[in-house]
């Protein structure tokens, strides 16, 4: 399904870090989240679109945005105000 947000809100799509392989095993709930994503879809406002691109990586908040389930795929919808940088 297609997905487009509305106003001034990105959807992206977390990157997971690569685990670095050791002999202690962390359950998923102790991991830290990942605070670095790609941009899937752009909203409809004009300052956020020429800001923000589809593919560009984004830096945002560990607790911030609303996450769903799109094609089996974890995304986030998160506002222009949450993100903090782009990764270039």
């Amino acid at each position: 399904m297609k997905i487009q947000p509305l106003d001034d809100r990105v959807l992206v799509e977390p990157v997971e870090e690569e685990e670095k392989k050791s002999s202690i095993i962390l359950p998923d709930s102790a991991k830290e989240k990942p605070i670095i994503g790609k941009v899937i879809a752009v909203g409809t406002d004009e300052e956020t679109k020429k800001l923000i691109k589809v593919g560009d990586k984004v830096i945002f908040g560990k607790y911030v945005g609303e996450e769903i389930k799109n094609e089996g795929k974890k995304q986030l919808i998160i506002s222009k105000a949450d993100l903090l940088a782009t990764v270039k």
